[in-house]
């Protein structure tokens, strides 16, 4: 395999502290550390301007193959992926059928071979079906490589089937990654509860959905010493509750999304089904605990929630449009609209929420630029303002609400187990 250098370039490596102006050496897929600008290599990378970090890690991302191709495909889902920097992804088991058994893990894991983009690493379901009812073959899934336990956008709602399965998967050393929502709660809301669903006139969905949940989790974490990962945290009480259980040591981490950073309840007045998310955009107030969230350690990854529905089910009215919004290909910018701009965060604090970070939760051997390490290196160009059109998608479905506005901020070239796979194109 042929090796590469990268020169002239800030290399930002939050897991060694590193923030410096140099040279990357990448030999047989692999990271040989800082060098000279000398050094002689089968292929030269200019990059004057970019900001060289470890491959992005997305922790949690819905793929919909097998089941749901309209929506996108694991061949276009890692097309997508590559575009927005990220090189390993968790993929969700929101599929059909679930990915509760070992050969489901496997197909996921033999898709994305063959597509050849990002990594892959599966996430297996929490529970049979993603019904809630019966644990998975959690033991199974492990031997198939799943990297975590998740009922994806199905919240865990019954307490002794979440005891048994933090239970359970401590003995593999494996996290429950659970969406923290009430559904008795969030049954037909449309959006957050507050001043602008009723001027709309659309049900809301209140924060104490979520924080009962968060509540419960953390209580049931501490009582059985597993691993609970919180994903898309979107509330003031839910980052306060997460901070007091990671103060008494109990084995709590949380994400958030770029949207819920940036984008407020009150955008909803256009009725545009593209703003409708679960957990839905919040008020003001909780955007900010959730900044400081991120700058004090309380949360630990910034994740895309990449949720791609074909347009038939986004054109819809907004009370029949499904949830979610596509991410992958604007995690960086709108990290950077956010977060950088502001002031809120550092390149290298905004780089550990993305790599070293996940990376951690799912116990893998990524997101560093460590020498030995595998060779996935992410070229930022901090400063490019460009327009987003549809024509820009990697991702099989355009549901986002950042289609035409201008975006600062991309992934330049991305570089996969020693391999540039991507270069953006001019």
């Amino acid at each position: 395999m042929k090796s590469i250098l990268i020169k002239n370039g800030r290399i930002i490596d939050p897991s060694q502290n590193l923030d410096v102006q140099g040279n990357l050496l990448i030999e047989d897929a692999k990271i040989k550390g800082l060098c000279e600008a000398t050094t002689t290599a089968d292929e030269v990378i200019d990059a004057t301007g970019l900001i060289v970090s470890p491959g992005l890690i997305d922790l949690h991302v819905s793929l919909c193959e097998p089941g749901f191709e309209e929506d996108e495909t694991i061949e276009s889902g890692t097309a997508a992926a590559l575009a927005g920097g990220v090189t390993s992804l968790g993929c969700l088991p929101n599929t059909s059928p679930v990915v509760d058994d070992r050969s489901s893990a496997e197909f996921i894991l033999l898709q994305a071979e063959r597509a050849a983009n990002c990594h892959v690493f599966p996430l297996g379901a929490a529970t049979k079906n993603n019904e809630g009812k019966e644990l998975a073959e959690i033991g199974q899934l492990v031997a198939g490589q799943a990297v975590g336990f998740t009922d994806a956008d199905h919240p865990i709602e019954n307490a002794e089937i979440m005891r048994c399965a933090l239970e359970y998967t401590r003995m593999f050393d494996r996290p429950i990654l659970n969406r923290p929502q009430v559904p008795d709660l969030t049954d037909k809301g449309q959006m957050h509860e507050g001043f602008h669903s009723t001027v709309l006139g659309l049900k809301g969905i209140p924060a104490a959905a979520e924080e009962i949940m968060v509540n419960r989790d953390i209580a049931l974490a501490e009582l059985t010493q597993g691993r609970i990962h919180l994903m898309c945290i979107s509330t003031q009480n839910s980052v306060a509750q997460i901070r007091r259980a990671k103060q008494a040591g109990i084995q709590v981490t949380a994400d958030v999304t770029p949207h819920h950073l940036t984008l407020t309840d009150q955008m909803l007045e256009t009725y545009d089904p593209n703003y409708k998310v679960l957990p839905p955009l919040r008020s003001q107030e909780h955007i900010d605990a959730l900044i400081e969230g991120l700058k004090d350690g309380t949360i630990d990854v910034i994740c895309s929630d990449h949720t791609p529905h074909a347009s038939e089910k986004k054109t819809d009215e907004i009370l029949g449009a499904d949830f979610g919004i596509i991410g992958l290909e604007t995690l960086l910018p709108v990290c950077i609209q956010s977060l950088i701009i502001p002031g809120h965060l550092s390149w290298s604090e905004l780089i550990s929420k993305l790599t070293c970070g996940p990376a951690k939760i799912l116990g893998l051997s990524k997101g560093t630029l460590a020498d030995g390490a595998d060779a996935d290196v992410t070229l930022i160009n901090p400063e490019i303002k460009y327009q987003l059109e549809p024509a820009h998608l990697k991702s099989s479905s355009q549901n986002t609400p950042f289609l035409g506005q201008e975006l600062q901020g991309r992934a330049e070239i991305v570089i996969v187990s020693g391999e540039v796979r991507y270069r953006a194109e001019n």
